[in-house]
C-alpha cells in the first residue's frame, strides 16, 4: 500500500502516438478564464476540477511548474542521463495515468494540496485494486493508526477507531455526506457500497470537530467513490473457502455534462467459525452534473446484512442473530461563483433486528429504527488576507426501538408499527444538533495558518451554545519537507446505547454527559522522486470519557464518564520503486508503519473500585510488499502485528485470557490485463487464531478466487 499525504505533488506522465496527438490538437477548444490568480505551481490544473491528459511533458515544464517535485526530479534526472529526449510511457493501462492532485478536504475552505495544514492519509484506487481486501474494513487494516474490531469475514459488524479512539467517537462520510449511526457505531459502517465502487478513502487523525461536527472527536474517515471517465460496463465473480461466494457489477454512462454509475452486489457464506454465515446485498446510484459555474451529485443507497452473531454480544448464547437494513438518499450542490456555495440535504435511515438465540427469538429479541435528517451549508471565498469561510449544519436524530428510549404511551404505540413484523415500537427519543463553523486560512509563501472554532447546542445536552475552537499550522522549508502542528478541541454526544442499553449483563446510564478533548498534534512529511516518510505524536486530553465498568461485586456492567489521557506516535515510510527503476523493475512499492498508542485514567485512585471493558491497540505494525512476478502477473503481500492491551475471560476455559500479539500474512496473486484481472488470494495465510473482540473467535485461512470484466460502451 502506498499512502499518499496532502501536499504531495505527485505528477505521472503518458505518452500518446503521433496521430492521437495530431487529433487532439486539431479539436476545437473552449476558452478557459481565470478572474484571479495565486502564485501555486499546480493551482492551474487544480482550478479546472477535472482529469487533465497530456502528452509529452518536456523536463523544462516540470521544473517551471515544480522544479522541487518528485516528478521534476525524475524527469531531470532522466534528461541527465539521455542525451536525446527521451518519452516516458505509461503501464499498459486502458486509459493511462493522470496528471493532477488527490484534493481532500482537511478543512472547510479547500486549499491548494501545497497549502495543507493536516497530515491526511489516503489509500488510492492502486492500493485498492492491489490488496486483498474484501471490504472497506479490510482496506483500513493497511492503516496503523486505524484500529479494526470485526465480528468475522467480509466486513460484516466491524468497529473502527482512530488513534485511540473507539467506534463511537469516529465520523463516517460517504462521498462527504455525514453517515454515523446515533444508534450505536457497531452499525455505522454498514455501507451501500462495494469495494470495486471505490475510488479513495481519506483518513483525518485527530479531533475533527471544527470540520466535521461534533461526532468528529478522534477523527473522520471519507468514502469517495468513483467517477468514470468513459461509459462503461463491469462485471465482478468470486467464490472460495465456507461457501462462500459474491458477485458485483456496476454501469457508467457519461455524457458532456452528465455522469451517471449504478453498481450493485451480493454476497453469502457459511462462514468461518461456529455461528458465522451471513448473506448481504447492496445497491448503489451516484449521478453528477457539472458546469463551469455550477456542480450537483444525488446519490441513493441500499444495504442489507443477516448473519449469525456468534457470541458478540455476550457468552450466554452462541446462536445469536442479527439482521440490518440501511437507506441513503442525498443531494449535494456547489455553485462556483467569486464566493463558493456548497449545500448538502441528507436522509438515512437504519433497521436492526436482534435475536438473542436463533432458534427461539421470541426468547429476546430487539427491534430498533434510526432516522437521520441534515442540512449543511458552507460559503468561502479567497481575498487580501487569505481564505474565509462560515458554514452552517443541521442533523436531526431520531430513534423507535423495543428498548432504547422514552416509553412511548399505550395509546399511542399502534404507530409505530415495526416493518416487516408483527409487533410494534415501545420507546423512542430524538434530538437536534446545531452546528455554526467558522475559519479563516492565512496563506504565507512558506506557511499556513488555520483557525477555526465550532459553535454547538444539541438539545439533549443542558445549557446553550458550546464553542471548540482549533488551529492547524503547516509549514514547508522546501518543496519536499513540510512539518504541521495543531490543537483542536472536539465533542461527541452520548450514542442511543450509551444511554438507554439494558441487556444481559448490561446497563446503560440516563446522566451520562457529553465527552470532552482536547488534542495536540505534531508531526512532519517528506516526499523525494520515490520515497516518502510521515511522522506524527498526538496527545489527547479527554475528560468525561464514556466507558463500560462494573462496580465492586456487581454482575453486570453499566456506562460510566471518567478522564482517560491518550498519547501516541505514528511512523510511515513509502517506496514507489517504479518512479526510480520503472515499471517493469521487480519490486513495484513498499510500505512500513507503525503506530504506538497508551491510554490512561487521569485519576488512578478509581481503578480499584471497578473493573473496565477498555482495550486498545498498544502496538500496530504493517508491512505491504507489491512486486512484479512476469508479464502482467503481480502479488501483494500484507503483514500486520497487533498488541492489544485489555484481557477478557475466556468462555470455554473460564480462565482469563489476554489479547496478546498476534500476526496476520495476507497474500494476494492476480493477472491484470485492460479488460479484465484474473486473482486468487488467501487471508491469514499461517491459519494463525486470535481475538479481536472477547470470546469471538477470527477465522483461521479464507481463499478465495475471482475474475473481473470490463467494457466500454
Amino acid at each position: 500500500m502506498f499512502l499518499q499525504s496532502v501536499g504531495t505533488f505527485q505528477s505521472n506522465i503518458i505518452t500518446k502516438n503521433s496521430k492521437k496527438m495530431k487529433k487532439a490538437f486539431n479539436q476545437k477548444t473552449k476558452a478557459i478564464v481565470w478572474h484571479h490568480f495565486t502564485r501555486h505551481g499546480d493551482a492551474i490544473f487544480l482550478s479546472l476540477k477535472r482529469e487533465i491528459r497530456i502528452s509529452v511533458l518536456s523536463v523544462a515544464t516540470l521544473a517551471v511548474t515544480c522544479p522541487d517535485s518528485s516528478a521534476a526530479i525524475m524527469a531531470m534526472s532522466m534528461e541527465h542521463n539521455n542525451e536525446e529526449e527521451q518519452e516516458m510511457t505509461a503501464p499498459d493501462r486502458e486509459d493511462g495515468l493522470l496528471l493532477g492532485e488527490v484534493e481532500v478536504a482537511a478543512t472547510r475552505a479547500p486549499l491548494p494540496a501545497d497549502k495543507s495544514v493536516r497530515l491526511v492519509q489516503v489509500i488510492n484506487r492502486q492500493d485498492i485494486e492491489a490488496s486483498s481486501a474484501q471490504s472497506v474494513n479490510d482496506l483500513l487494516k493497511l492503516a496503523a493508526g486505524v484500529d479494526v474490531r470485526q465480528r468475522g469475514g467480509f466486513g460484516i459488524q466491524t468497529d473502527i477507531g482512530v488513534n485511540g479512539g473507539t467506534e463511537d467517537q469516529l465520523t463516517v462520510l460517504l462521498n462527504g455526506i455525514n453517515i454515523s449511526n446515533p444508534h450505536t457505531g457497531h452499525l455505522t459502517v454498514d455501507l451501500p457500497v462495494n469495494v470495486d465502487d471505490i475510488e479513495r478513502i481519506e483518513i483525518i487523525e485527530g479531533g475533527a470537530s471544527r470540520i466535521y461536527g461534533s461526532q468528529a472527536f478522534a477523527g473522520a474517515i471519507n468514502i469517495v467513490t468513483r467517477t468514470e471517465s468513459e461509459s462503461s460496463l463491469g462485471v465482478h465473480l468470486q467464490g472460495g473457502s465456507y461457501g462462500t461466494f459474491g458477485t458485483n457489477a456496476f454501469l457508467a454512462m457519461k455524457t458532456n455534462c452528465f455522469n451517471h454509475r449504478i453498481s450493485g452486489g451480493y454476497a453469502r457464506s457459511d462462514g468461518g467459525t461456529s455461528n458465522d454465515d451471513f448473506n448481504k446485498g447492496n445497491v448503489y446510484w451516484n449521478g453528477k452534473f457539472q458546469s463551469e459555474i455550477f456542480d450537483a451529485t444525488l446519490q441513493a443507497g441500499l444495504s442489507t446484512m443477516n448473519y449469525g452473531a456468534n457470541t458478540f454480544y455476550g457468552t450466554g448464547s452462541d446462536t445469536q442473530y442479527e439482521e440490518d437494513r440501511r437507506y441513503l438518499i442525498a443531494a449535494q450542490a456547489e455553485y462556483k461563483g467569486r464566493v463558493h456555495v456548497p449545500m448538502q440535504l441528507y436522509w438515512n435511515r437504519s433497521l436492526d433486528h436482534y435475536v438473542w438465540r436463533r432458534a427461539n427469538p421470541q426468547a429476546y429479541q430487539n427491534f430498533h429504527q434510526t432516522n437521520v435528517y441534515g442540512a449543511n451549508a458552507n460559503a468561502y471565498t479567497t481575498w487580501a488576507l487569505g481564505k474565509t469561510a462560515i458554514g452552517i449544519e443541521f442533523r436531526r436524530e431520531n430513534i423507535l426501538s423495543t428498548r432504547l428510549g422514552k416509553e412511548i404511551p399505550e395509546a399511542d404505540r399502534h404507530k409505530y408499527k415495526v416493518p416487516g413484523h408483527d409487533t410494534y415500537y415501545i420507546y423512542k427519543d430524538g434530538r437536534s444538533n446545531l452546528s455554526l463553523y467558522f475559519e479563516h486560512d492565512v496563506l504565507l509563501e512558506h506557511l499556513t495558518i488555520s483557525i477555526g472554532m465550532l459553535a454547538n447546542h444539541n438539545t439533549a445536552v443542558e445549557g446553550s451554545m458550546n464553542v471548540y475552537p482549533g488551529i492547524d499550522l503547516s509549514w514547508c522549508p522546501t518543496c519536499q519537507w513540510k512539518l504541521f502542528a495543531s490543537f483542536n478541541k472536539s465533542l461527541r454526544t452520548p450514542t442511543y446505547t450509551d444511554i438507554y442499553y439494558n441487556g444481559p449483563g448490561l446497563q446503560g446510564n440516563l446522566q451520562l454527559k457529553p465527552e470532552k478533548s482536547t488534542d495536540w498534534h505534531l508531526g512532519t512529511s517528506y516526499t523525494g522522486s520515490f520515497y516518502q516518510l510521515q511522522a506524527k505524536s498526538f496527545y489527547r486530553h479527554g475528560t468525561d470519557m464514556i466507558d463500560w465498568v462494573k462496580y465492586g461485586d456487581d454482575t453486570f456492567y453499566t456506562t460510566a464518564n471518567s478522564d482517560i489521557d491518550n498519547i501516541g506516535a505514528e511512523v510511515l515510510t513509502a517506496f514507489d520503486f517504479t518512479n526510480r527503476w520503472g515499471e517493469n523493475f521487480f519490486l513495484q512499492r513498499l510500505t512500513l508503519s507503525y503506530c504506538y498508542n497508551y491510554k490512561y485514567r487521569v485519576h488512578k485512585e478509581h481503578d480499584a473500585n471497578y473493573v473496565s471493558r477498555m482495550t486498545f491497540l498498544r502496538h500496530k505494525f504493517v508491512a505491504s510488499l507489491n512486486h512484479r512476478i512476469f508479464n502482467q502477473l503481480t502479488a501483494q503481500w500484507d503483514f500486520t502485528i497487533k498488541n492489544r492491551e485489555g484481557d477478557f475471560e475466556n468462555a470455554l476455559t473460564g480462565e482469563h485470557q489476554s489479547y496478546g500479539i498476534y500476526a496476520t500474512l495476507d497474500l494476494k496473486v492476480q493477472w491484470t490485463k485492460p479488460h479484465y484481472t484474473l486473482y486468487l488470494q488467501a487471508n491469514n495465510l499461517t491459519n494463525h487464531p486470535y481475538y479481536d473482540y472477547a470470546n469471538v473467535k477470527q477465522p483461521g485461512v479464507w481463499v478465495m478466487a475471482g475474475a473481473k470484466f470490463r467494457l466500454g460502451l
